[in-house]
């Protein structure tokens, strides 16, 4: 497949999600070269998700949450946990210690349904996860007399 194939692909999956009454998708749009799309959450207000076309795969990100500024240690293992049965994406750090959700999809394999699979695992990494991070490394601490 081509890149450019991948790239319709992309385009065609993402607008059938905006036309889904069922679908959480609200937005859909493009920057930098990256195709994203926005989707209601529980959690929180909404995830945006960001395809981008490579040589060989269809990486997505969406961005989970800021470097913790309490009990990193512990945010940090619990995503490592996480980790361990999650797919087809991952919990990842940048070099700040900001949170993604990050995954690929090899263009050999690219179609509707692995792009379905795609969203619905960032949807329920943050589900999932987003709480129990919050609440471990952005919850004040109540000082001791």
């Amino acid at each position: 497949m081509t890149r450019d194939e991948a790239d319709l692909i992309v385009r065609e999956v993402s607008a059938g999600w905006l036309d889904d009454p069922e679908s959480t998708v609200v937005w859909a749009g493009s920057f930098e070269g990256r195709l994203g799309i926005r989707m209601r959450q529980e959690c929180r207000d909404a995830t945006t998700v960001w395809f981008k076309i490579g040589e060989r795969t269809v990486g997505y990100e969406a961005y989970l949450l800021p470097a913790p500024p309490h009990n990193a240690q512990e945010v940090y293992r619990q995503c490592l946990v996480r980790n361990r049965r999650s797919w087809p994406a991952a919990l990842c750090a940048d070099r700040r210690g900001d949170l993604y959700i990050l995954g690929r999809i090899p263009l050999s394999d690219l179609d509707a349904l692995r792009l379905d699979e795609a969203l619905g695992a960032v949807y329920q990494l943050v589900e999932l996860s987003f709480r129990p991070l919050i609440a471990a490394g952005f919850a004040q601490r109540e000082k001791s007399p």
